[in-house]
């Protein structure tokens, strides 16, 4: 969808709808609020992937298909394995610097 929304022969009303779909999914407002037993996620589960079908249905065929190639192709760059570690040994450190803290605090 991101891919789409960002090709110039997406027509405007498609990229809008398409945005708006997006804006519900991530906005902590809902037409039914989360906290009503069933119905608060309920209307999370038909609305957004009606939203997607229905923008889907609105972008042009020729568009999504490129944009699925594209999407393909950037699925199957290598990874950076290096940086994935070092990202996870931070957290780790982050996290027993933490543990530490608190061990102190409350000691």
């Amino acid at each position: 969808m991101y891919l789409a929304c960002r090709d110039p022969r997406t027509p405007w009303y498609a990229k809008a709808f398409a945005g708006g779909v997006v804006a519900y999914a991530i906005s902590p407002i809902d037409l039914i609020p989360d906290f009503i037993p069933v119905l608060g996620y309920l209307d999370d589960l038909i609305i957004v992937p009606l939203g997607i079908a229905l923008a889907v249905k609105m972008i042009p065929e020729a568009v999504l298909v490129d944009c699925r190639i594209r999407a393909q192709a950037a699925s199957e760059r290598p990874t950076n394995r290096t940086a994935a570690a070092i990202i996870v040994v931070i957290w780790i450190a982050a996290a027993a610097l933490l543990i530490w803290v608190a061990y102190q605090a409350f000691s």
